[in-house]
C-alpha cells in the first residue's frame, strides 16, 4: 500500500499526448545545476572535464590567469572531435561522485549541486544533477525526461514504511548530447554503454535493495524504462535474465513501474517547476532531517 497524502496538491501530472515539441537542452547553468559556483568549477577542473580550450590556459603566465581562462571556457559547446574525450570525462565524473558523495535518501530534489558537494551526500536525483552540472560545464548539453514511477519500486528500501511511501515518485532521468548538435541524445544509461558483454552473468539487474542505488548501477547494467520487463525484482510483471545472444548482457528493464511519461524538459529545474517534487513542502521539511542523513541500504 502506497500513499497519495504526501504528494503536492493541484499538480496535473499527465502523460505526454502525441508528439512533443523538440527540446534542445542546454549547457547553461541553472539554480540546481549551478556549475559556475567555485566548488563545482573546481571539481570540473579536477576531473579534467573542461572544454579543450581550457587546457591551453594551463600554459598561461600564472596559475591565477590559467584558472581564469579555463573557467571562461567552461560551458562552451563541444567540438565533434571532443565527444569521446567528454564521454570519458563523464565516466570519471561518475566514478568520483559514486566514491565521494555518500548516497542518502534526501527528498530535496531542487538542492543546488554546489550544496550537494558541500554536504558530501545526496540522493540518486541529486547525484545525477552533479553529473549533469559537470557535463554542462564541459560543453555537453543536457536535458531530462520526466517519469512518474510507481512507489512500489521503493518497497525493498522501506519494508516497514510502505504505508507512507508515495504512490508515485517524480524522476528526472538525464540525457546527454556529446559531439555537437548533430549527435544523437544519449540517456544516462546509454552514456555508460547500453551494450554489455555477451558472456555477462544473468540475473545481475538492479533490484533497488541494499547499498547499491540507481546511480551506482549505471556503470554495470543497462537501466531501461521503456521495454519488456526483464529485471529481477519483486515489482509488477517483473522477470529475470539476460538478453541471450543480443550483446546487451545483464539488463534492467523497469518499464513496468512507469506510470506516466511527462516528456522532455530543458532542465530538471523546468521539470520540477512544472510538476513539483515528489513530496509536498511540509512533507519534505519533516522528512529531510532524517532521510537526508540516512544512508542508502540502511536497515
Amino acid at each position: 500500500m502506497t500513499s497519495s497524502l504526501l504528494r503536492p496538491r493541484r499538480r496535473a501530472r499527465a502523460a505526454v499526448a502525441g508528439g512533443e515539441a523538440v527540446v534542445a537542452g542546454s549547457t547553461a547553468p541553472t539554480r540546481i545545476l549551478d556549475w559556475r559556483d567555485p566548488r563545482v568549477a573546481a571539481l570540473v577542473r579536477e576531473l579534467g572535464a573542461a572544454p579543450a580550450g581550457g587546457a591551453a590556459a594551463e600554459s598561461a603566465e600564472s596559475a591565477e590567469s590559467a584558472e581564469s581562462a579555463e573557467s571562461a571556457d567552461l560551458g562552451k559547446p563541444a567540438e565533434p572531435a571532443d565527444a569521446a574525450r567528454q564521454v570519458e570525462a563523464l565516466h570519471r565524473a561518475h566514478r568520483w561522485i559514486a566514491a565521494a558523495v555518500r548516497p542518502v535518501y534526501s527528498v530535496q530534489d531542487e538542492r543546488p549541486v554546489s550544496e550537494v558537494l558541500r554536504l558530501g551526500r545526496g540522493s540518486c536525483s541529486q547525484r545525477m544533477a552533479v553529473l549533469e552540472a559537470v557535463a554542462r560545464a564541459s560543453g555537453v548539453p543536457t536535458r531530462v525526461r520526466g517519469l512518474l514511477v510507481d512507489g512500489t519500486f521503493w518497497y525493498p528500501r522501506f519494508p516497514r514504511l510502505r504505508r507512507i511511501v508515495p504512490d508515485q515518485v517524480l524522476l528526472a532521468w538525464p540525457e546527454f548530447r556529446p559531439g555537437g548538435p548533430a549527435a544523437p541524445w544519449l540517456t544516462v544509461s546509454e552514456l555508460f554503454g547500453g551494450l554489455r558483454p555477451l558472456d555477462a552473468e544473468p540475473g545481475e539487474g538492479f533490484t533497488n535493495a541494499g547499498a547499491e542505488t540507481l546511480f551506482e548501477a549505471l556503470s554495470r547494467t543497462a537501466i531501461d524504462w521503456d521495454a519488456v520487463p526483464v529485471c529481477p525484482s519483486a515489482g509488477p510483471a517483473a522477470g529475470s535474465g539476460a538478453d541471450a545472444g543480443t550483446g546487451t548482457g545483464p539488463s534492467c528493464d523497469l518499464s513496468a513501474y512507469v506510470l506516466a511519461d511527462l516528456g522532455h524538459y530543458d532542465s530538471r529545474d523546468e521539470l520540477f517547476a512544472r510538476h513539483g517534487q515528489t513530496l509536498c513542502g511540509m512533507a519534505r521539511m519533516l522528512a529531510e532531517p532524517v532521510l537526508g542523513r540516512r544512508a542508502a541500504g540502511a536497515a
